[in-house]
Protein backbone atom coordinates (compact mmCIF):
# COMPACT_ATOMS: atom_id res chain seq x y z
CA UNK A 1 0.00 0.00 0.00
CA UNK A 2 0.86 3.70 -0.98
CA UNK A 3 -0.37 6.31 1.15
CA UNK A 4 -1.05 10.18 0.44
CA UNK A 5 -1.08 12.89 3.22
CA UNK A 6 -2.90 15.35 0.75
CA UNK A 7 -6.22 16.84 2.30
CA UNK A 8 -9.10 15.55 1.25
CA UNK A 9 -10.79 17.34 -1.60
CA UNK A 10 -7.59 19.06 -2.08
CA UNK A 11 -6.39 19.68 -5.82
CA UNK A 12 -3.78 16.86 -5.02
CA UNK A 13 -5.97 14.64 -3.70
CA UNK A 14 -8.46 15.16 -6.55
CA UNK A 15 -5.13 14.11 -9.40
CA UNK A 16 -3.88 11.65 -7.37
CA UNK A 17 -7.31 8.99 -7.64
CA UNK A 18 -8.30 10.36 -11.08
CA UNK A 19 -9.71 7.67 -12.92
CA UNK A 20 -9.29 5.26 -10.05
CA UNK A 21 -11.39 3.04 -8.89
CA UNK A 22 -12.08 3.77 -5.08
CA UNK A 23 -13.79 1.67 -2.46
CA UNK A 24 -16.31 4.36 -1.71
CA UNK A 25 -18.10 3.16 -5.00
CA UNK A 26 -16.68 -0.49 -4.72
CA UNK A 27 -20.89 -0.57 -4.37
CA UNK A 28 -21.48 -0.11 -8.01
CA UNK A 29 -19.42 -2.90 -8.98
CA UNK A 30 -20.65 -5.58 -7.01
CA UNK A 31 -24.82 -6.59 -6.47
CA UNK A 32 -25.79 -6.53 -2.52
CA UNK A 33 -27.15 -10.14 -2.67
CA UNK A 34 -24.27 -12.47 -4.59
CA UNK A 35 -21.61 -10.18 -4.28
CA UNK A 36 -20.46 -10.89 -8.54
CA UNK A 37 -20.03 -7.51 -11.08
CA UNK A 38 -23.37 -5.91 -11.36
CA UNK A 39 -25.01 -3.98 -14.53
CA UNK A 40 -23.98 -0.62 -12.99
CA UNK A 41 -20.16 -0.95 -13.04
CA UNK A 42 -20.01 -0.41 -17.01
CA UNK A 43 -21.55 2.74 -16.00
CA UNK A 44 -18.85 3.40 -13.28
CA UNK A 45 -16.10 2.50 -15.56
CA UNK A 46 -17.38 4.96 -18.80
CA UNK A 47 -17.22 7.55 -15.70
CA UNK A 48 -13.74 6.75 -14.26
CA UNK A 49 -12.34 7.03 -18.32
CA UNK A 50 -14.06 9.87 -18.65
CA UNK A 51 -12.20 11.35 -15.58
CA UNK A 52 -9.09 11.17 -17.82
CA UNK A 53 -10.78 13.93 -20.43
CA UNK A 54 -12.37 16.05 -18.44
CA UNK A 55 -11.05 19.55 -18.11
CA UNK A 56 -13.46 20.32 -15.12
CA UNK A 57 -12.31 16.79 -13.09
CA UNK A 58 -12.13 18.00 -9.19
CA UNK A 59 -14.41 20.72 -9.42
CA UNK A 60 -17.84 20.37 -7.58
CA UNK A 61 -21.12 22.00 -7.10
CA UNK A 62 -21.42 24.26 -4.35
CA UNK A 63 -24.17 21.81 -3.45
CA UNK A 64 -21.22 18.94 -2.98
CA UNK A 65 -19.08 21.27 -1.22
CA UNK A 66 -21.64 22.34 1.38
CA UNK A 67 -22.17 18.60 2.33
CA UNK A 68 -18.56 17.84 2.40
CA UNK A 69 -18.00 20.62 4.97
CA UNK A 70 -20.75 19.44 7.02
CA UNK A 71 -18.89 16.30 7.02
CA UNK A 72 -15.59 17.98 7.82
CA UNK A 73 -17.07 19.89 10.66
CA UNK A 74 -18.16 16.65 12.40
CA UNK A 75 -15.20 14.28 11.75
CA UNK A 76 -12.96 15.78 14.09
CA UNK A 77 -15.80 15.21 17.08
CA UNK A 78 -16.41 11.46 15.71
CA UNK A 79 -13.02 10.82 15.56
CA UNK A 80 -12.16 11.71 18.96
CA UNK A 81 -15.30 9.92 20.35
CA UNK A 82 -13.60 6.58 17.92
CA UNK A 83 -9.98 7.25 20.01
CA UNK A 84 -11.90 8.00 23.35
CA UNK A 85 -14.18 4.95 22.98
CA UNK A 86 -11.31 2.34 21.96
CA UNK A 87 -8.28 3.70 23.44
CA UNK A 88 -6.32 4.15 20.09
CA UNK A 89 -5.39 6.36 18.20
CA UNK A 90 -6.30 7.07 14.84
CA UNK A 91 -3.33 8.94 12.15
CA UNK A 92 -5.27 10.74 9.68
CA UNK A 93 -4.78 10.15 5.43
CA UNK A 94 -5.93 11.48 2.68
CA UNK A 95 -5.46 8.74 0.19
CA UNK A 96 -4.16 5.12 -0.17
CA UNK A 97 -3.32 3.21 -3.02
CA UNK A 98 -3.28 -0.46 -3.68
CA UNK A 99 0.05 -2.33 -4.06
CA UNK A 100 -0.62 -2.86 -7.95
CA UNK A 101 -1.60 0.51 -8.25
CA UNK A 102 -4.62 -0.02 -9.78
CA UNK A 103 -7.51 0.51 -6.64
CA UNK A 104 -7.56 3.19 -3.92
CA UNK A 105 -9.42 4.59 -0.68
CA UNK A 106 -9.67 7.24 0.98
CA UNK A 107 -10.27 6.28 5.00
CA UNK A 108 -10.99 8.69 7.75
CA UNK A 109 -8.28 6.98 9.61
CA UNK A 110 -5.78 4.13 10.04
CA UNK A 111 -5.81 3.06 13.13
CA UNK A 112 -3.11 1.18 14.61
CA UNK A 113 -0.93 -1.62 12.35
CA UNK A 114 -4.18 -3.49 11.43
CA UNK A 115 -7.30 -1.91 11.25
CA UNK A 116 -8.84 1.09 9.49
CA UNK A 117 -12.08 3.44 10.21
CA UNK A 118 -14.78 4.89 8.50
CA UNK A 119 -16.91 8.12 9.62
CA UNK A 120 -20.34 8.55 8.74
CA UNK A 121 -22.45 11.51 9.93
CA UNK A 122 -26.13 10.77 8.30
CA UNK A 123 -29.29 12.89 9.42
CA UNK A 124 -31.14 11.37 12.70
CA UNK A 125 -33.80 9.74 10.46
CA UNK A 126 -30.97 7.65 9.24
CA UNK A 127 -29.17 7.37 12.19
CA UNK A 128 -32.87 5.78 13.68
CA UNK A 129 -32.87 3.61 10.98
CA UNK A 130 -29.56 2.15 11.33
CA UNK A 131 -29.78 1.82 14.75
CA UNK A 132 -32.80 -0.17 14.35
CA UNK A 133 -31.36 -2.40 12.25
CA UNK A 134 -27.88 -3.76 13.54
CA UNK A 135 -24.77 -4.35 12.14
CA UNK A 136 -22.94 -2.44 9.25
CA UNK A 137 -25.98 -0.86 6.66
CA UNK A 138 -25.46 -3.02 3.61
CA UNK A 139 -24.93 0.65 1.26
CA UNK A 140 -21.35 0.50 3.30
CA UNK A 141 -20.02 -2.70 3.53
CA UNK A 142 -18.35 -2.75 0.16
CA UNK A 143 -16.67 0.27 0.93
CA UNK A 144 -14.94 -1.24 4.55
CA UNK A 145 -13.99 -4.28 2.81
CA UNK A 146 -12.79 -2.58 0.10
CA UNK A 147 -10.87 -0.49 2.51
CA UNK A 148 -9.19 -3.95 3.94
CA UNK A 149 -8.32 -4.97 0.21
CA UNK A 150 -6.59 -1.73 -0.71
CA UNK A 151 -4.82 -1.64 2.51
CA UNK A 152 -3.88 -4.98 3.46
CA UNK A 153 -5.23 -4.55 6.75
CA UNK A 154 -6.92 -6.84 9.13
CA UNK A 155 -10.49 -4.91 10.25
CA UNK A 156 -12.42 -1.84 9.26
CA UNK A 157 -14.53 0.00 12.25
CA UNK A 158 -17.73 1.77 11.16
CA UNK A 159 -18.32 4.31 13.21
CA UNK A 160 -22.28 6.11 12.54
CA UNK A 161 -22.18 9.29 14.71
CA UNK A 162 -24.87 11.97 15.37
CA UNK A 163 -24.50 14.11 18.50
CA UNK A 164 -27.19 13.64 20.92
CA UNK A 165 -27.58 9.94 19.66
CA UNK A 166 -26.64 6.62 20.58
CA UNK A 167 -23.43 6.40 18.19
CA UNK A 168 -23.36 3.02 15.93
CA UNK A 169 -19.72 1.18 15.92
CA UNK A 170 -19.31 -2.10 14.22
CA UNK A 171 -16.04 -4.01 13.59
CA UNK A 172 -15.37 -5.51 9.47
CA UNK A 173 -13.71 -8.51 9.43
CA UNK A 174 -12.49 -10.76 5.75
CA UNK A 175 -15.38 -13.59 5.14
CA UNK A 176 -16.35 -14.72 1.48
CA UNK A 177 -17.68 -11.79 0.55
CA UNK A 178 -13.83 -10.23 0.82
CA UNK A 179 -12.59 -12.91 -1.65
CA UNK A 180 -15.96 -12.18 -3.26
CA UNK A 181 -15.47 -8.39 -3.99
CA UNK A 182 -11.68 -9.06 -4.88
CA UNK A 183 -12.45 -11.53 -7.44
CA UNK A 184 -15.50 -9.03 -8.71
CA UNK A 185 -12.62 -5.96 -8.94
CA UNK A 186 -10.58 -8.17 -10.98
CA UNK A 187 -13.15 -8.23 -13.34
CA UNK A 188 -14.41 -4.46 -13.90
CA UNK A 189 -10.77 -4.07 -13.98
CA UNK A 190 -10.26 -6.10 -17.14
CA UNK A 191 -13.81 -4.56 -18.31
CA UNK A 192 -11.84 -1.28 -17.55
CA UNK A 193 -8.61 -1.93 -19.72
CA UNK A 194 -10.90 -3.15 -22.92
CA UNK A 195 -12.87 -0.14 -22.84
CA UNK A 196 -9.72 2.38 -22.13
CA UNK A 197 -7.97 0.51 -25.15
CA UNK A 198 -10.98 0.16 -27.40
CA UNK A 199 -11.47 4.07 -27.25
CA UNK A 200 -8.07 4.86 -27.60
CA UNK A 201 -7.45 2.99 -30.57
CA UNK A 202 -6.22 -0.29 -28.80
CA UNK A 203 -3.20 1.64 -27.30
CA UNK A 204 -4.12 1.84 -22.97
CA UNK A 205 -2.32 4.83 -22.19
CA UNK A 206 -3.15 4.11 -18.61
CA UNK A 207 -0.73 1.49 -16.72
CA UNK A 208 -1.17 -2.04 -17.62
CA UNK A 209 -2.55 -4.77 -15.36
CA UNK A 210 0.53 -5.93 -13.43
CA UNK A 211 -0.77 -7.96 -11.26
CA UNK A 212 -4.14 -10.24 -10.18
CA UNK A 213 -6.17 -8.04 -7.50
CA UNK A 214 -6.68 -11.31 -5.34
CA UNK A 215 -7.86 -11.54 -1.50
CA UNK A 216 -4.98 -12.12 0.95
CA UNK A 217 -6.91 -13.75 3.32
Amino acid sequence: MKSFDFPQYSPSWWAVRRGVPTASEFKRIVTPAKWQMGIGAETYACELIGQLFDPHYGVVSDFATTAMKNGTIMEPESRRFYEFETGREVTQVGFCLSDCGRFGCSPDGLVGDDGGLELKHPTAATQVKWLKEGGIPSEHLAQCLGGILVTRRKWWDFLSYFPGMQPLLVRVVPDERLTKLAGALEEFWKMLTEIRQKISGGVDTVASLREPFTSPF
